[in-house]
């Protein structure tokens, strides 16, 4: 029986809560008898690794803190990763030192565990779906997640630690009403059009990612209403739609598997993302067309002016708030509510510089916007 010996009191409310939901996923995943599917994490394995991860994250090699993704597997799951001839104890200071090479994107570190404890035995590219990983971006940010049972677009987040805080998931969020896309699909729910919806969770990971803040709106393909909630002439407004992402979300999913194609979709979502650093909206059509950017929302005089919205955050045991637009956010939240509430049918996504992230819907069982803060699932 492995028993941890951990002094990160988040680790100890965190694990059982995490080890529940994959039991609850992993379950039904198994009875299909589908194949690559990662290994069911004990609590006390889940705390023990949420543990060192933390105390890792708080360390400094030649002044620089570690970023780091480990993932709690065997090498037989690993396709063909880097295996150590001689497996190294996971420790803080082991983490420590492996960081500088392991943290660019995509690379995880191979933990698994014996009687002695847990350990290091290598590095690897490819994990199984629902295989546990464990982030460290920045000092004393843990975030619990998995690989999403179809393997295309962003990791389903579990938990957020950050220092004393924890965040856990309430994947109950997906069954709300008028609950978006975009929500359900981060929540690891698939949706209708999956891959149409993880272009949008990119574009808001990218967004979040520059740390300048920013403005998307996602408008109707076809229709010229948006236009009306904009100040004009828009001054980098774009000739018949730049469509280049459009087009490659049209391939067929022989060629969406390819390097290549993966490859030009990121390029595109970089390239569109980093237009929401400029000053001003940046718009883009249901069908992924760039239409417009730096463009300025604007009330039409004969609309109200947007008097509240309703807030809520997927996190277990946070509740729905009513509240003035204002207390949302500065001038691109207030923006972003007052051109949902003109225009019902449009998305606005909302980066903040401190990290925060913010969808704006029109939600029909409300009567209002609804500001959906999601950077939890974004991290």
């Amino acid at each position: 029986m492995f028993n941890p010996v951990s002094t990160y009191q988040a680790a100890r409310i965190a694990a059982p809560v995490i080890e529940a939901h994959f039991a609850q996923h992993l379950s039904p995943v198994s009875d299909r008898g589908e194949d690559d599917v990662a290994s069911h994490p004990e609590t006390a394995l889940i705390e023990s690794l949420i543990d060192i991860a933390f105390w890792a994250s708080l360390r400094r090699e030649e002044g620089i803190s570690p970023k780091i993704s480990l993932a709690f597997l065997p090498p037989e799951q690993a396709g063909q990763p880097i295996v150590f001839v001689h497996p190294i104890v996971l420790n803080a200071e082991a983490l420590t030192k492996l960081a500088p090479g392991v943290e660019r994107a995509g690379i995880h570190v191979g933990v698994w565990y014996n009687d002695l404890g847990l350990y290091i035995w290598g590095t690897t590219s490819n994990i199984p779906d629902y295989c546990l990983v464990l982030d460290v971006s920045e000092p004393a940010l843990i975030v619990v997640k998995h690989r999403r049972i179809e393997g295309f677009g962003k990791f389903v987040n579990i938990a957020v630690l950050k220092g004393d805080q924890v965040k856990i998931i309430d994947q109950s969020s997906a069954q709300l009403p008028d609950c978006p896309a975009l929500l359900t699909s981060l929540l690891g729910f698939r949706s209708s059009d999956n891959r149409s919806v993880n272009v949008l969770i990119q574009l808001a990971v990218s967004m979040r990612a520059h740390k300048r803040g920013g403005l998307l709106l996602v408008v109707p393909a076809g229709s010229d209403d948006w236009r009306e909630s904009i100040l004009q002439p828009i001054k980098y407004s774009v000739v018949q739609g730049f469509s280049t992402l459009s087009e490659l979300m049209k391939r067929d999913d022989r060629e969406r598997d390819s390097s290549a194609w993966q490859g030009a979709l990121a390029r595109e979502i970089e390239g569109i993302a980093g237009l929401t650093a400029i000053d001003g909206a940046t718009v883009i059509s249901d069908d992924h067309e760039l239409l417009a950017f730096g463009a300025k929302i604007v009330r039409p005089h004969s609309n109200d002016i947007v008097g509240q919205i309703v807030k809520t955050e997927p996190v277990v045991g946070s509740e729905a708030v009513i509240t003035h637009p204002a207390s949302n956010g500065g001038t691109r939240h207030m923006s972003a509510a007052q051109f949902v509430h003109d225009q019902r049918d449009a998305l606005a996504l909302v980066a903040s510089q401190d990290g925060r992230f913010t969808v704006f819907t029109w939600s029909e069982c409300e009567g209002m916007v609804h500001a959906h803060r999601i950077d939890a699932l974004l991290v």
